[in-house]
């Protein structure tokens, strides 16, 4: 990488359904600047993943399931683990985030599925809080 250029923005992807995780690493493959680094499928998984990974911007399903976690606590506790981290929890239809979900670390923004576009993640990426 030459002076002046930046590091494309590494994305992680999580959903329980394959179908929608391969659109996911599409999505982030026909958007200029980010690259996929990875993929889960249940909660732990995703955070455990994240944690060796280190990637910049985690899109994940609201609905992902876990035997001990929904997909608003893992954005949680990924978010708490990290300042720099911005997470995209996204879901069907319209959904009211708990109160608390943004706390004192990353960022967790909302999304509806059927808005995901190119365009629209280059938005939140570029639009996320820089610490």
């Amino acid at each position: 990488m030459t002076h002046g250029e930046r590091r494309p923005g590494r994305v992680f992807c999580a959903a329980n359904r394959r179908v929608f995780r391969d659109v996911l690493r599409d999505l982030v493959a026909a958007t200029p600047g980010l690259v996929h680094v990875g993929e889960a499928s249940e909660g732990s998984e995703t955070i455990a993943a994240v944690w060796t990974l280190r990637p910049d911007l985690v899109l994940m399903d609201a609905r992902l399931r876990d035997r001990d976690a929904d997909g608003f606590e893992v954005a949680r506790i990924l978010a708490e683990s990290r300042r720099d981290l911005l997470v995209v929890l996204m879901s069907g239809d319209p959904i009211e985030p708990p109160r608390g979900l943004n706390g004192r670390g990353g960022e967790i923004r909302m999304i509806v599925k059927q808005e995901l576009c190119p365009r629209i993640l280059l938005d939140l990426w570029h639009g996320r809080r820089t610490r």
